[in-house]
């Protein structure tokens, strides 16, 4: 295994483990949702120059635009969140409560 596919490995590793394990704010579960999409970017777009397809070099893009769809579906949550329930606290929100 190269070190650059280590680095990617553990950096979606440690992004998950930060997202199940520091689950108190809703800013940090974010966080840790966008660098997982950030090291499966730049895994995805190292990926055709290491195997030479041209094939799969648009599915980094695409990627790319899943991410700024759910960065801003995430942003608009917190701001709703914050609105209605006065922090970003996970624990202060319930579901089975509307």
């Amino acid at each position: 295994m190269s070190p650059l596919h280590l680095s990617f490995y553990s950096a979606f590793t440690l992004s998950s483990l930060g997202l199940a394990f520091h689950r108190t704010h809703l800013i940090s579960a974010l966080l840790c949702l966008e660098s997982m999409m950030l090291s499966m970017y730049i895994a995805l777009s190292t990926w055709p120059i290491e195997n030479q397809a041209a094939s799969f070099t648009l599915m980094p893009v695409l990627m790319l635009t899943f991410s700024a769809c759910e960065a801003s579906a995430g942003l608009a949550m917190l701001v709703a969140s914050t609105r209605t329930h006065g922090s970003d606290h996970l624990h202060n929100m319930n579901l089975l409560q509307c």
